[in-house]
């Protein structure tokens, strides 16, 4: 990927989501490059991405991120979502002319990290069956035993959180109490969250683990920070860019929702008080 040449003093990038998920990969940006315009991009509607067919998704990730760069400056895209970014990434590195960070699952560090070689990928249904998923299993974890659940439940448990909900637990334990029904889940000591959502509902997924296995200490594992420092490394190459913190940043929704109102809390707790609307045809 070639570097970026960027005209702006203060980058600006567009972090990319189908719901709210990708706020845990645009808040760890901000954590490392607090200084970069960040435009938040939610396709909520077309949530949620994991349930789509592959061509129809390429096709709506198109549409929708030509319409934000026709209104937007923009010099990097990340595609914070595991299910696009393992169906969409060479599709968009060939149609739009600028660097595109993807987020993958976490697999690696996983297999590096894991004392017990039993490993758990908590995922969208959609990302657990791609064949991108197994090759990285079968690349970076084929020393492990790797246990997928897919859920799409979680990730509307996670949407539910920041707009203030109360959440079920009961909804979280039955999808996690899917790995101990496996012959080696109680061997499981590292949990893969390879949907951009997770994150947002890691404490809750740690106490259900908790609550189903009390007897095993867990790490979880995620994308963000990773991400963050691909960000990095492909933006910190000019010498005039400003570094001053910023604090405000523009979410953008592809449909008007009462959800949204709801959302706004949580929005300004990332920066995101300017919220917009855009139609996508």
């Amino acid at each position: 990927m070639n570097s970026p040449s960027l005209i702006q003093t203060r980058p600006s990038i567009l972090v990319f989501d189908s719901g709210v998920g990708g706020l845990s990969v645009a808040a760890e940006i901000q954590k490392k490059m607090p200084f970069l315009q960040i435009v938040y991009a939610s396709d909520n509607a077309f949530f949620p991405y994991g349930t789509k067919g592959e061509t129809e998704l390429i096709t709506r990730v198109d549409k929708v991120l030509s319409k934000i760069l026709s209104l937007h400056k923009i010099d990097l895209i990340v595609i914070a979502c595991n299910t696009a970014s393992t169906l969409t990434l060479p599709h968009c590195r060939e149609r739009f002319p600028l660097p595109i960070v993807g987020v993958v699952p976490a697999i690696k560090p996983a297999a590096q990290l894991t004392r017990t070689r039993v490993i758990g990928l908590l995922a969208t249904p959609a990302t657990v069956a791609r064949p991108y998923t197994q090759d990285l299993i079968k690349e970076h974890a084929a020393s492990c035993k790797v246990l997928s659940v897919g859920s799409s439940e979680l990730v509307a448990t996670a949407e539910k959180k920041l707009r203030g909900e109360i959440l079920d637990t009961q909804t979280i334990d039955s999808v996690i109490k899917q790995f101990f029904d496996h012959p080696d889940g109680s061997k499981m000591d590292t949990l893969v969250l390879a949907c951009t959502h997770f994150p947002l509902i890691r404490d809750e997924i740690l106490a259900s683990l908790h609550r189903i296995s009390p007897d095993q200490s867990y790490l979880l594992i995620d994308s963000g920070e990773a991400i963050a420092r691909r960000v990095e490394s492909l933006l910190l190459n000019n010498d005039a860019l400003i570094t001053e913190k910023i604090d405000k940043h523009q979410a953008l929704f592809t449909k008007m929702s009462a959800d949204i109102e709801n959302l706004k809390p949580a929005l300004s707790k990332y920066g995101f008080d300017q919220v917009e609307f855009i139609d996508i045809v």
